[in-house]
C-alpha cells in the first residue's frame, strides 16, 4: 500500500516538519490558522466574557459539552470568569502542539485573554458491541471488540479484575497518530517480549496505520513468510485467555482486531469452542482441524501425482473409473487441477466481495453449475471435482482466516511440485514447509513451540484439549516465574 496517497496533495514530510516546529505559544489566531479550510471546526464567542471556544462537534458528547462548558459560561459574569477557570475540568495549556492535539482528540479549547484551557468532553461516535462475524462460535460469550480502543480495554478490564494488568500507550503514524495500547499481566508475562514489542513499534516510521492486521506486518520477525506470525482476534474472551496465559495483547485505536504475541503455529487451529465444550468433544474437533490441514494441502496434489506418474498406487477397481473419467479430458492433470483450483478461488473471492445473500447464492449455484458443466464439456474429471471440493471444504474448517488463506496459497505450490516430480515433489514441498516453519520466530520465540523446542507438557493443549484439571500452568512461551497467587500449579 502506498501510504502517501492518503495525504493527497500535501507532502507528509512537510506535515511532520511543521508539527515539529510548532512550538509557539497557543493563541486563537494560531489555532484557527492551523485548522484553516476545516469546515467541520466550530468557533464560538462569548463577547461579554471575552471568551472564545473552538472544537469539533462530531468528536464531543453533547450532554458533556452542555454540562461542562455551555452552562458554566452562560451563568457567570465577566468578573467571575477567572474563578470559573480554576475548576479542575479546565486544564491550562501553554504549548500549541498540546492544544492542537487536544482539539483533535475531542476536547474543547477555551481562550480567555492570554490564557488557554482544554475541557475533555470527548465522546466520538462508535458502533455498539456486537457478535464477531468472522469468529462465530456455538457456545460461550458473544461480545467482540469494536473500533474504539478505550472500549476494548474496558471489555478486558471487565474480565481481568486485577491491578497486575498493565497497559502501555504508544503511537504510530506520522500523520494519523494512532494510539497503540500494549496489555500484559505483570508476573505472568516474560518482560523481554514486552520490551522487544515496544521497541519494534517505536521504530515504525509510516504515514498511517489503519488496522491491527496492518500493524503486525511492520513488526513481523519474517515479513516475507506466508505464515501469520502474530495471532489476531476480535473476540474478548480469546484475548483474555492469551493474557492469562502470559502473553501480550496489542490494541490499535480504530481497529476491531487485536493481536497477541508471541504466537505458535498450533494456536491457529484452536477455537474458543474447544474450551466451552466437554474435553472429549473439544479434542475431537481439534484433531479434525489438523486432519483438514492435511486434506487441504495434499488431496489435489496427490490426485495430480497419482494420475501423472503413479497409476500403480490406484486399486484396480478404481483405476478403471479414473481412466474412464479422464478419457475425455484434453489437459494433463496438472493443468486440469490448477484450472479448477483457480476457479474455486475466484468463486470464493466473488462470494466474499458481494452482499451476503448474493454471495452465498453465487458460491453454491456457481460451484454446482460450473463443476457440472466442466465435467460434461470434458474440461475436467469427476474425481478431480471431488478432490478440489474436498480441499476447499477442508480449508474452511481452519478457524483462522489468515492461516487458511496462507495454506490455500501453499497448496498451489504443492500441486505444481506434484505435477513435475510426482510423490517426490510432494515430499520435497512438505519437507521445505516443515524446515521453513522450524526456522520462524514470533517476537523472538520459536514458532513451532512446543514441538521445537520440545515441551511435552504443552502438548496437553496442542493436538488435543485435555481436561482442565490436567492443564494447570501456563504455556512454555511464558517463561517468567509465577509471582501471582493464582492458585495454579506449575
Amino acid at each position: 500500500m502506498n501510504h502517501s496517497t492518503y495525504a493527497n496533495s500535501i507532502e507528509p514530510n512537510d506535515i511532520s516538519s511543521s508539527e515539529q516546529e510548532d512550538t509557539v505559544p497557543p493563541t486563537l489566531g494560531h489555532t484557527l490558522d492551523n485548522f484553516k479550510d476545516c469546515v467541520d471546526l466550530v468557533y464560538r464567542t462569548f463577547p461579554e466574557l471575552h471568551v472564545s471556544i473552538v472544537y469539533f462537534e462530531h468528536l464531543i458528547g453533547n450532554d458533556e459539552f452542555t454540562r461542562d462548558v455551555i452552562e458554566p459560561l452562560t451563568h457567570i459574569q465577566q468578573y467571575q470568569a477567572q474563578e470559573l477557570f480554576k475548576r479542575s475540568q479546565f486544564r491550562p495549556i501553554t504549548d500549541s502542539k498540546e492544544l492542537i492535539k487536544g482539539i483533535l482528540n475531542g476536547e474543547v479549547a477555551i481562550f480567555h485573554y492570554a490564557n488557554v484551557y482544554l475541557v475533555n468532553v470527548s465522546k466520538p461516535k462508535s458502533r455498539s458491541i456486537q457478535q464477531s462475524e468472522t469468529e462465530t462460535i456455538i457456545t460461550g460469550p458473544h461480545d467482540s471488540f469494536i473500533e474504539t480502543a478505550t472500549t476494548n480495554i474496558s471489555l478486558i478490564r471487565k474480565r481481568v479484575k486485577s491491578s497486575h494488568l498493565k497497559v502501555l500507550k504508544l503511537q504510530v503514524g506520522e500523520i494519523t497518530k494512532n494510539d497503540v495500547y500494549i496489555l500484559y499481566i505483570d508476573g505472568l508475562v516474560n518482560m523481554d517480549y514486552v520490551k522487544e514489542l515496544v521497541k519494534r513499534i517505536e521504530l515504525i516510521e509510516v504515514d498511517a496505520v489503519h488496522d491491527g492486521n496492518m500493524l503486525i506486518q511492520y513488526i513481523d520477525d519474517y515479513p516475507n513468510s506466508l505464515f501469520p506470525l502474530f495471532s489476531t482476534t476480535e473476540r474478548t474472551d480469546a484475548a483474555v485467555s492469551k493474557l492469562v496465559a502470559g502473553r501480550i495483547v496489542g490494541i490499535l485505536d480504530g481497529s476491531p482486531s487485536v493481536f497477541t504475541a508471541p504466537s505458535s503455529f498450533f494456536e491457529f487451529f484452536a477455537s474458543p469452542d474447544d474450551y466451552y465444550q466437554r474435553w472429549l468433544l473439544g479434542s475431537s474437533l481439534r484433531i479434525l482441524r489438523f486432519l483438514a490441514l492435511v486434506i487441504t494441502l495434499s488431496f489435489t496434489a496427490l490426485y495430480v501425482s497419482i494420475t501423472t506418474f503413479h497409476y500403480e498406487m490406484i486399486p484396480e477397481s478404481l483405476l478403471l473409473i479414473i481412466t474412464e473419467s479422464r478419457s475425455r479430458v484434453p489437459f494433463p492433470p496438472l493443468y486440469e487441477a490448477l484450472l479448477m483450483e483457480l476457479t474455486i478461488e475466484l468463486l470464493r473471492e466473488a462470494g466474499a466481495r458481494l452482499p451476503t445473500k448474493i454471495g452465498q447464492t453465487i458460491g453454491i449455484v456457481g460451484g454446482i453449475v460450473i463443476g457440472q458443466a466442466a465435467v460434461q464439456a470434458g474440461f475436467t474429471s469427476n474425481i478431480l471435482i471431488i478432490a478440489v471440493a474436498s480441499s476447499a471444504i477442508a480449508s474452511f474448517v481452519i478457524p483462522s482466516y489468515v492461516m487458511s488463506a496462507s495454506i490455500r496459497l501453499i497448496r498451489f505450490g504443492l500441486i505444481i511440485m506434484a505435477g513435475i516430480l510426482g510423490d517426490l515433489g510432494i515430499a520435497i514441498g512438505i519437507a521445505y514447509i516443515v524446515i521453513h516453519l522450524s526456522g520462524l520466530t514470533s517476537l523472538t520465540s520459536s514458532y513451532m513451540t512446543p514441538v521445537s523446542p520440545f515441551n511435552f507438557k504443552d502438548w496437553r493443549d496442542m493436538f488435543i484439549r485435555a481436561p482442565f484439571w490436567a492443564m494447570r500452568g501456563r504455556p512454555s512461551q511464558s517463561k517468567s516465574p509465577n509471582k501471582l497467587k493464582t492458585g495454579m500449579k506449575k
